[in-house]
């Protein structure tokens, strides 16, 4: 069984607790899931925060509009720390997602490590090759995107605002 890895790290100048309560919440991975995904979560979710043993269904088309279930294990939890998710059912033979958080002086550091495997020996490698490699890679982009627009925002500054008010009214700008 051929292993792959992709790995991402983004940067976020939001609190740890921020950062954990977003990503450990299931609902949000539809927010930075793209559209053409149509990913749901399925069921009701208790709104706890996660926990090891915990199981998410999800319904989800990876390629061509084929939906598909695929069911995740949370297998390992370290507050604020990691989580691993585990694919016990779905598309791929072997699927683990790791979620590491670290703060810094900015703010947090995560890193999200996903190893996976194909089924169908050559054929799946092939796939792999043509078509999963570039998709994983662009749902990966999507995620870095619009969590960049989520997570990265700016403090403001109120002497700013006053001053960029103050301008509007002289200047009309």
């Amino acid at each position: 069984m051929k292993i792959y890895v992709l790995e991402r790290t983004q940067h976020f100048n939001c609190s740890i607790e921020e950062a954990w309560s977003f990503f450990t919440d299931p609902h949000n991975l539809a927010a930075i899931t793209p559209e053409d995904l149509n990913f749901r979560i399925l069921g009701e979710w208790d709104g706890l925060s996660i926990y090891r043993g915990m199981i998410i269904n999800y319904d989800v088309s990876p390629l061509f509009g084929i939906r598909m279930r695929w069911q995740t294990e949370i297998t390992q939890v370290e507050y604020q720390r990691n989580f691993i998710d585990y694919q016990r059912k779905g598309p791929y033979r072997f699927w683990e997602h790791i979620h590491e958080f670290v703060a810094d002086e900015k703010g947090i550091v995560m890193k999200d490590t996903v190893r996976y495997a194909l089924p169908f020996g050559f054929i799946g490698r092939m796939v792999h090759r043509w078509i999963v490699r570039k998709r994983l890679n662009k749902v990966f982009d999507y995620r870095y995107a619009v969590l960049d627009d989520l997570l990265n925002y700016e403090e403001l500054d109120i002497n700013e605002l006053e001053q960029d008010d103050q301008t509007t009214r002289k200047y009309g700008k």
